[in-house]
């Protein structure tokens, strides 16, 4: 059976660059076999001609990459390359989604952790968020921007040149208070090194949470922003029953606001380190390798999310 086909979501504010960075995805020479997925039907799309009475139109380019224009729901759309990928009549072996500029990344993220055949047949690599450094203070006033920076796994900024230095620093700051995981990356008129957007291996489960087990730190203060990460620490084991009735109740209370979160533990009488995250009450987990002698033995656990009872949380962990 062939391997899953990666897949990278490509969110981010409106006006950030995400057409010209598609646009420079799909012409670049790199010898990738990419489909896209594009959903924003204006002028600024990717390619007019596409847009037509079809629900769904295929294109393949001159380097290869194929661009799938759609006006029908997405689960529709990848059966439909698959259908055409499985009979010959196009090859890729990589997909971007394009969400529109308001969009939310999650119900784009759970369609690939819901439907069991699209499970076998593609991967969820990354959620990618384009950043306006020019318009980020206006755009972050709403919370569905907000929550396209939680969801990230990287973050690309745009338009830095139009900023200064302090301006740029303090987004920075901001952004890395709302998405303590998201490594950020300066993009400039769509170009990019594609190794920043492929392989990002953001939903596999594995002990890096982005930045390593150390989670990058960020400025002090606070922004305001409803979307915001918390990480819990302990250097105690875990009970693992004790543990699951925590997250049980975590996401009775507040699934719908954990946007994106995931964790490294240690459990009592345990060897192996126990790894799992998740994207609102969708959540996966496993053992990964032992625990080396020399380090320490400490759980930590990421989480992303909406207005959340920060307090609480943590006074409930340190119950266990």
């Amino acid at each position: 059976m062939l391997p899953p086909i990666p897949v990278t979501v490509l969110s981010g504010f409106l006006g950030a660059g995400k057409t010209t960075l598609l646009r420079h995805l799909l012409k670049a020479e790199h010898g990738l076999k990419i489909a896209v997925i594009e959903n924003e039907f204006s002028d600024a799309g990717i390619d007019t001609q596409l847009l037509g009475d079809e629900p769904v139109q295929v294109m393949t380019l001159a380097n290869g990459c194929v661009c799938c224009s759609i006006h029908t729901d997405l689960t529709k759309a990848l059966f439909l390359l698959l259908e055409r990928l499985d009979s010959g009549e196009i090859a890729f072996d990589r997909l971007v989604i394009e969400c529109t500029g308001l969009a939310d990344p999650a119900p784009v993220a759970q369609t690939f952790f819901i439907d069991e055949e699209l499970r076998e047949r593609y991967i969820l690599d990354g959620i990618i968020t384009l950043v306006d450094a020019a318009h980020a203070d206006l755009h972050l006033t709403q919370t569905i921007a907000q929550a396209q920076v939680g969801f990230a796994d990287r973050l690309l900024v745009s338009k830095t040149d139009l900023v200064d230095a302090d301006r740029f620093q303090a987004l920075s700051e901001r952004l890395g208070r709302i998405n303590r995981r998201a490594s950020i990356h300066v993009v400039e008129h769509g170009k990019i090194d594609l190794a920043e957007l492929l392989d990002v291996r953001g939903f596999n489960l594995n002990a890096d949470l982005g930045g390593g087990l150390s989670v990058r730190p960020v400025g002090k203060g606070t922004s305001g922003d409803r979307i915001s990460s918390m990480v819990l620490r302990t250097e105690k084991p875990l009970n693992i029953d004790r543990l699951s009735d925590f997250m049980n109740r975590l996401l009775e209370e507040h699934g719908r606001q954990l946007l994106r979160y995931k964790g490294v533990l240690n459990i009592e009488d345990e060897p192996r380190r126990l790894v799992f995250q998740g994207v609102l009450k969708l959540y996966g987990f496993d053992w990964d390798r032992a625990w080396e002698q020399d380090q320490a033995r400490e759980s930590v656990v990421v989480f992303i999310g909406d207005d959340l009872p920060e307090e609480q949380i943590r006074s409930a962990f340190e119950q266990l």
